[in-house]
């Protein structure tokens, strides 16, 4: 991994947005290739045998030209039909519809040899296999290229019609073949309608849209960030989206007159999904804000999926509200500040005031932790307001991570005690705090890749404060939420640096983009590199500690059009439902058509 801690005094550098490794990826085509050739003359072996004149015709034509014939024109095919498909997927598939019939034809050798008086001949298996060349090309090229049957069938059916012509080169035409060639074809299309269908209904009945028809946006947005895909995902989003009044908050701290660090506090989940609406909020507001805010860090704000935002136009809105209240963050708060305090070993809360401000971070390591409903935050809020506290900055550390667990909702009894832990440790922070300057310093640690790493664009970031006495680091990672037991190594080796440490996460989905989905920080990075990343952005900002003035902002976002309460379930429910009824299908439909042209094959023996 390269080491490229850095000091960033000034402005922070741009970064370009990353590749995703994608949920799954096509192999190079070269390889498709390959393994094509080496199908083909397995499938040759076992259908016409290894008699070297027969076998190399069949090998070489009727097996290997229409697959390559067919990987090379498919998406030439599709775009004149209006459709898209890529040629390293055009070669993926060839190969894969041979992957489908090397098996049909192994099993039909072994009963030619087992039973051969009651095994159809070589003329009919290879009529045979027809079917399952159409079922596989068809359903893939709906999904994928244009989900019109009229409009994708033609490309569907170059490798099976190019096949059928070139299979009499070797076998006598007559009437038989030609009849279970077209009634297996048939039949094949006939099943992949079925499975397109099924695999459709689950959406269609819930949002009465078909997730076939966003497959391919899905792709093209994964792949290259293309922006009619991501209108059209996030076009679906809007159409469900309630409004809802948000508030953005900054704590910043400004060094000889400008903001060297900006801690942004959006009341916005960073969701849904790769990089569509609020996902990858760190960089999408750290790119709002603009180099005049200095570093922009954005930890986890208690909130959930309620509040992910459906489209860009929507985070536009709220960094455009982030770059006023940037503008107008009031001078001349207090020189006084205390440690990061917490009340008791058992509390959810410590807290540190800077100012007239407290910065409350909540986590209910080492126990899980994750969301924090935005009421139990709003509850917070008024009440040290009743308390005559002062502001606070609150944030949800998000960094005890295990699935399913560590939800603090309204009404239960953690979010009782977080609300109380939470006052006990602004009023333990207010005893604490005594006048004198604050130093803060940045460190940004950068350079990982989602699908090696599992943390995002914005990497490892420190900030450092040293005020009352007391250093203390706060390093946010770029991720989605932090394995159990991760979070207490770094802290323990980041103590060894400053006196007090808090590791926190982003929550940024940008990092569900690969294999495996959730992809929390800890799975694929081992806790000694975690460690080194971290103590390398602190070493940094122990590095760039210099006196600041604090200033702190908030302002609310009105109408802002928001995911609402339950469309993430019902999203995640229709597509769970989607895949149980695609598997289903698939095998159900495969297994539909091997029957019917069976019975073809059989009927015309």
């Amino acid at each position: 991994m390269p080491d490229n801690a850095r000091d960033t005094d000034g402005p922070p550098v741009a970064v370009e947005p990353h590749r995703p490794r994608y949920l799954f990826r096509a192999p190079p085509t070269p390889v498709s290739f390959g393994l094509i050739v080496v199908l083909c003359a397995v499938l040759a072996a076992l259908v016409f045998g290894l008699q070297p004149t027969t076998f190399l015709v069949a090998w070489l034509v009727v097996f290997t030209l229409p697959a390559v014939v067919a990987a090379g024109t498919t998406g030439g095919f599709a775009a004149v039909l209006g459709g898209r498909f890529e040629f390293h997927r055009g070669a993926f598939l060839s190969l894969t519809v041979l992957l489908f019939l090397a098996p049909i034809a192994a099993v039909w050798r072994v009963a030619l040899y087992l039973a051969p008086a009651s095994t159809p001949g070589v003329a009919l298996l290879a009529a045979f296999l027809v079917g399952p060349m159409v079922w596989f090309r068809h359903a893939s090229l709906y999904g994928v290229s244009r989900a019109s049957h009229r409009r994708s069938l033609p490309a569907s059916l170059i490798q099976p019609v190019l096949y059928s012509l070139l299979l009499f080169l070797i076998l006598p035409v007559t009437v038989v073949e030609l009849v279970v060639l077209f009634l297996c074809g048939l039949i094949g299309f006939g099943c992949a309608v079925a499975l397109l269908r099924a695999a459709d209904r689950p959406l269609q009945r819930e949002f009465q849209t078909s997730g076939v028809n966003l497959i391919r946006p899905l792709l093209d947005h994964l792949a290259d960030r293309d922006a009619a895909a991501t209108g059209a995902l996030e076009g679906f989003f809007a159409r469900f989206s309630q409004p809802a009044n948000l508030r953005i908050s900054l704590l910043a701290f400004f060094r000889q007159g400008r903001a060297h660090a900006t801690v942004a506090l959006p009341t916005v989940h960073p969701g849904p999904f790769a990089a569509l609406g609020a996902s990858d909020l760190p960089r999408k507001l750290a790119a709002e804000l603009g180099p005049t805010a200095g570093t922009v860090l954005t930890p986890h704000t208690p909130c959930d999926h309620d509040l992910d935002l459906p489209s860009g136009e929507e985070v536009h809105r709220v960094g455009a509200t982030a770059r006023e209240v940037l503008a107008s963050l009031p001078s001349g708060m207090p020189l006084r500040a205390s440690p990061l305090v917490r009340p008791d070993p058992t509390s959810l809360a410590r807290a540190q005031l800077l100012g007239d401000v407290a910065l409350v971070v909540v986590t209910q390591a080492p126990e899980p932790t994750d969301d924090i409903a935005f009421s139990v935050a709003d509850r917070i809020l008024r009440e040290v307001e009743i308390d005559g506290g002062p502001r606070v900055a609150l944030i949800d550390a998000h960094n005890s991570y295990v699935e399913g667990r560590g939800d603090i909702t309204y009404g239960t009894p953690t979010a009782e005690k977080l609300i109380r832990d939470t006052r006990a440790a602004v009023r333990a922070a207010v005893a604490a705090g005594r006048d004198g300057p604050v130093e803060a310093g940045i460190g940004v640690r950068d350079g990982y890749d989602i699908g090696r790493d599992g943390i995002g664009p914005q990497g490892i970031r420190a900030l450092v404060l040293r005020a009352a006495g007391t250093t203390t680091a706060y390093v946010l990672i770029d991720g989605n939420n932090l394995l159990l037991g991760r979070r207490d190594p770094i802290v323990r080796a980041l103590e060894q640096a400053v006196d007090v440490a808090e590791v926190m996460t982003t929550d940024n989905h940008v990092v569900h983009e690969v294999d495996g989905g959730i992809n929390p920080v800890g799975e694929r990075l081992p806790t000694e590199a975690l460690v080194q990343g971290a103590l390398e952005a602190v070493r940094a900002a122990l590095a760039d500690l210099g006196p600041v003035e604090v200033r702190f902002g908030s302002q609310e976002v009105p109408g802002v059009r928001t995911l609402g309460p339950g469309f993430t379930a019902r999203l995640l429910t229709s597509l769970g439902d989607t895949l149980a009824m695609f598997q289903n299908m698939f095998v159900a439909t495969f297994l539909l058509l091997l029957t019917g042209s069976l019975v073809v094959v059989y009927a015309f023996r």
